[in-house]
Order: C-alpha cells, then sequence, then structure tokens
C-alpha cells in the first residue's frame, strides 16, 4: 500500500498510478531514492522514487486522527519475534523438530488450499516448492495442479528438475518451454506492471509462469520464503567463511588476490566452470567470482554482506547524491542479532523478502488477475523458524537442512540434490543480441544526460566492455534499463 499526506492530502493506494491520478498532486523524482535503487535493484520501504509518498510496511496499521498526522504501529513486529526466538531456541531432537516443522507446514500449506476457485502450484524443483507441493499432495487425495517453465538454455532450464518431481509426486503437471522472442516480449510491460523502478531480471520468468498459470487456476502457491526462513542463500555461507579467511589476510594481499581474479573475464571463468564437477561450480561461475574479487578491500563482515546484497554502489554511479540507508546500516541490528547468521538472516527477512522477492510475485501474479499464497510464511512458520538452532538451518555445508528433512520424507533426496540455480534468464545475451537496440536507445550519451542523475561516461564504458564481451554487467545495466525504461513511461 503506498500511501502520502501533505498539504492537507491524504491518499493511499495499491498503485503509484492510482496516486498520480489525483490532480492536486505533483509527482517529484527523489535522487536519494534513485541512488538506493541503484543498489538494491528495488527501493526498500517505507521509501519510493517520490517525495513525499511511502509504502506501508508489514506487519503495520496506520491510524489518521481528525485533523492529525497519521500514526503508525506495528501489530507484528519481525524484529521482535526474531529476537524473542533466538532468545528461546527449542532443545530438541533432530527427529522432532523434523516432526514439529511437518506437522506446522502441512497446516500451514492446508490453510491456503482453502479456495472455492481452481488451485495449483508453482514447482521449480528447488526445495522450497517442492516441499510446499509435497505436503499439498498429502493433503489432498486428487493429483495437484502443477507448472513450471523452461528456458531453451541448458544452464537457465529447471524444467526437467520440476518434471521430475511433478512424475514422483502424481501431479497434473503443466510446462512451457519459453523462447527468446517470448520472454523479451515481456519487457515493454515491467514499467507498468511494478509502477516505480523494479530491477530483478527473473520478473520475466515469473510473469510468464504467472500467465501460464492463470490458463489453468485462479490461485497459485508459492514456495517463497524458504531462503530467508531456514538459511538457503549462499550467500550466507559465502560471508562468514569469506570474512574468516580476509580477516587473516593483510590488505596488499586481498588487493593482490582481487586483481588477479578480475584480470580474467567472466565468460574465461564460465567457460572454466564447464570443464569441473557440476556440483562445485554454481551457474554463472564468472559473475560470482568477479563480485568476491570486488570485496576483498572491505573492512567487517557487515560490509561484505552489504557489498554482496549491492550492485551499483551508489557513490560512484551517482556523485555527490545520497542515497536513504536504512536498516542494513543501522547499528542497533548488531546488538539484537550478534550472530552474523541471524543478522543476515533477519535482514533479507525485512528487506530482501518484502521489497524483491514478494513485491515480484505479487506484480507479476495480480497483472494476469492470479492470486498468489505463500504457506512458508505463515506467521507461526516464521516464528518456529526463529527458534531453530543453527545447526538444523546449515549441518556440513548444506544448507536448509530441516527444511529438506521434511522433504526427504515424500521426495527421494537424489532428486532434489543440485546446486542452488534460482530464477534467471539469459540476460547478457539478450542484451548483446535482441535487446541491443532498445538498450542503445535507453543508455545512449543524449538520453542519459537528459536524465541528469548517472556519471554517463561510467555507464558507456559499462555498456561497451558488456557489448565487447569483455565484462558481464548484465544486472548493473538492467538496474539502468530498468530506471530509464520507467522514466520514459512515468517519469
Amino acid at each position: 500500500v503506498y500511501w502520502m499526506h501533505t498539504d492537507g492530502l491524504f491518499a493511499f493506494a495499491s498503485e503509484l498510478k492510482a496516486l498520480r491520478q489525483h490532480p492536486d498532486w505533483t509527482p517529484r523524482i527523489r535522487s536519494d531514492a534513485v541512488a538506493s535503487f541503484m543498489r538494491h535493484n528495488y527501493i526498500p520501504a517505507p521509501h519510493t522514487v517520490y517525495e513525499g509518498v511511502f509504502k506501508l510496511e508489514p506487519g503495520t496499521i496506520l491510524t489518521l486522527p481528525w485533523g492529525g498526522k497519521p500514526k503508525l504501529e506495528k501489530f507484528w513486529d519481525a524484529r521482535k519475534i526474531a529476537v524473542e526466538g533466538i532468545q528461546n531456541p527449542l532443545k530438541e531432537t533432530d527427529a522432532a523438530l523434523t516432526d514439529r516443522l511437518e506437522a506446522l507446514l502441512v497446516d500451514a500449506v492446508g490453510k491456503r488450499m482453502m479456495a472455492d476457485v481452481p488451485l495449483g502450484a508453482f514447482l521449480s524443483g528447488g526445495i522450497d516448492s517442492s516441499t510446499v507441493v509435497a505436503l499439498m499432495k498429502a493433503a489432498n487425495s486428487g493429483p495437484v495442479k502443477t507448472f513450471s517453465i523452461g528456458f531453451e538454455q541448458a544452464a537457465f532450464n529447471e524444467a526437467p528438475h520440476a518434471a521430475a518431481i511433478a512424475r514422483h509426486l502424481g501431479t497434473d503437471h503443466t510446462e512451457l518451454t519459453v523462447t527468446s522472442r517470448e520472454a523479451l516480449d515481456v519487457v515493454p510491460k515491467l514499467a507498468d506492471m511494478f509502477d516505480e523502478p523494479f530491477a530483478d531480471s527473473s520478473q520475466i520468468p515469473t510473469y510468464l509462469v504467472s500467465a501460464m498459470t492463470r490458463k489453468h487456476v485462479t490461485v497459485a502457491l508459492s514456495g517463497d520464503g524458504g531462503d530467508e526462513l531456514f538459511a538457503g542463500y549462499n550467500r550466507y555461507q559465502l560471508t562468514s567463511r569469506s570474512w574468516q579467511a580476509l580477516s587473516l589476510m593483510p590488505e596488499f594481499a586481498r588487493n593482490g588476490v582481487a586483481a588477479a581474479l578480475t584480470s580474467q573475464p567472466t565468460e574465461r571463468w564460465d567457460r572454466l566452470s564447464k570443464v569441473l564437477p557440476r556440483s562445485l561450480t554454481p551457474p554463472q561461475l564468472g559473475d560470482k567470482i568477479h563480485k568476491v574479487a570486488s570485496v576483498l578491500e572491505l573492512r567487517d563482515a557487515d560490509a561484505l554482506y552489504r557489498r554482496l546484497v549491492s550492485h551499483w554502489e551508489p557513490s560512484a554511479l551517482m556523485a555527490g547524491t545520497d542515497e536513504t540507508r536504512g536498516i542494513l546500516w543501522d547499528e542497533s541490528v548488531r546488538k539484537d542479532f550478534p550472530d552474523l547468521l541471524d543478522r543476515m538472516q533477519f535482514l533479507d527477512l525485512v528487506t530482501y523478502l518484502p521489497d524483491d522477492i514478494l513485491t515480484k510475485v505479487d506484480r507479476c501474479s495480480m497483472a494476469i488477475a492470479l492470486e498468489a499464497r505463500v504457506p512458508l510464511l505463515d506467521h507461526r512458520v516464521v516464528e518456529l523458524a526463529w527458534r531453530l538452532p543453527h545447526s538444523v538451518k546449515i549441518r556440513g555445508g548444506v544448507t536448509k537442512w530441516l527444511l529438506r528433512q521434511v522433504l526427504y520424507r515424500h521426495v527421494p533426496r537424489e532428486l532434489v540434490e543440485r546446486p542452488k540455480m534460482g530464477f534467471g534468464v539469459p540476460l547478457a545475451e539478450w542484451l548483446r543480441g535482441p535487446l541491443r537496440d532498445w538498450a542503445e536507445n535507453l543508455l545512449s550519451e543524449q538520453r542519459l544526460t537528459e536524465t541528469g542523475l548517472f556519471d554517463v561516461a561510467l555507464v558507456r564504458r559499462y555498456w561497451h566492455d558488456h557489448l565487447s564481451g569483455a565484462r558481464n554487467w548484465q544486472y548493473l545495466l538492467w538496474d539502468l534499463l530498468m530506471f530509464e525504461s520507467w522514466r520514459e513511461r512515468w517519469g
């Protein structure tokens, strides 16, 4: 929900396009919010791209007294829940914790299956969506309707994994292999769909799978939230292990390693990954290596975490422009969450999850009148997750360990044991190919100069480096392209 209270006017709406229709309000872009967008690929709540307009944060009630100022109150506080959970950990056996989590998830899934319209589920073949579908089957005598999409490029295609899970669980499975043309046709719709700058490129496949799903059902269950609650992101282990190693290295040594890693273009690292065991090489290896190299000079683990979740460094792209700094820089978070893993999970839970993941799913599904429900974010599941010891979140390098134990009761281990893929698209190739002219127009020197926010020479250099194959700047360029596309439509 967006809201504003200015010059005697109070207005709220679920979309900014509704507020833009008000005759007594003139939208003004906030440069500091744009800077924050360039760091995160979304604008963190409660801020928006416009002056005087705010997002109502999760678990919050806004009250407007007659003739007074808006009052914000939390009716469910994720920070309080997390702190209390950590202070009151469960001390049970692995089997007892698995039983407890499974029983709660069965109930959470069952509650979200209550519908008087056709219902199904997104299925990627990963841990989270597979768990949701497995528990839907356990609660339902008939076959569950499941939906997945795949791409022609193998590195981005999760469809075979989803199909294997679907066969095992006996679901009524629908799969769509998306051509590049179908995916690219989504791009012109994004500015209208998201209504403010948003640049998580998985918005494209999310919309496509939602559109396909809507042809069959009206409600779809999603597995979002599992990574934040059960420690599924690779960056949790990467940050901890990297900082342990980095803190032992003198600065000159770190700088030397960084120079060596970035001396090879990302494409060469990607070629190397093809001859190494698949279990040892995550997708887009080159991008990940370059990202690690860029953080070697950082001084503490929190700065390392911020860098790993950042895209642009706004001070380099938008010199002289401050960014809206929020909870990621709040020193009180370190006090409430002295453990690094707890701190990272909490920050992801209150920033990346609602502002990126859930925003993406909501906008893409509602754009075609599909209702997405998220059983893993049942408040009882969230509360339980914060009482779990670290040993059942990450064990022996295995993430989401306890959630996996629940899934293994329904699906053979070998069907889900694979490197985490994410929901990506071959964006780098598209920007060098079918999207090149569109991107060149939006990133032209004239256009960027008119915008007046960015270092034009820097952007042009990144664009040329990407086109030449010297570097893969796909995500940084997508941030700029989504902003310029939004500005063209709404700015």
